[in-house]
């Protein structure tokens, strides 16, 4: 009965944890429509967070591209393009130092990201200054 308390313990720590990394996939929504555009997958590698669209929601668009990207994205697919790279942990929920791309601009913006409930991410994208960008609150798709 013991063992049986800890491994459910231990397990209920452990999903815990989990839930409040930003590793998974999430439902990104615009801060100006409140509209959901895409699923994007976070993963981690040596220590940086990196986020690419796996799934475009907005009718229409599954096969857009960003013609409006200036560097080597221009012209390629927005489905499976990498928009959010080298994002390093700032602390226990916060990531910082990354960069976020607005694929229906073009324009690339310094990000930071907060786990802000267990299915609920806060993405701010800013030039330079935070005070100066917009935030989205994007949901952990289950």
């Amino acid at each position: 009965m013991k063992n049986l308390i800890l491994s459910l313990f231990c397990m209920l720590i452990g999903s815990a944890a989990f839930a409040q990394s930003p590793i998974g996939v999430w439902k990104t929504v615009d801060d100006e429509t409140g509209q959901a555009k895409s699923h994007v997958e976070i993963t981690e590698k040596n220590g940086k967070l990196y986020g690419k669209v796996i799934k475009i929601l907005t009718p229409g668009k599954e096969n857009a591209v960003c013609d409006k990207c200036s560097d080597q994205r221009k012209n390629k697919p927005i489905l499976g393009m990498e928009i959010l790279t080298g994002v390093k942990k700032d602390g226990k929920k916060k990531w910082d130092d990354g960069k976020i791309l607005d694929p229906n601009k073009g324009k690339t913006y310094d990000v930071s990201i907060e786990v802000v409930e267990a299915d609920k991410l806060k993405v701010r994208g800013y030039m330079g200054v935070s005070m100066l960008g917009r935030t989205q609150y994007w949901q952990r798709v289950k």
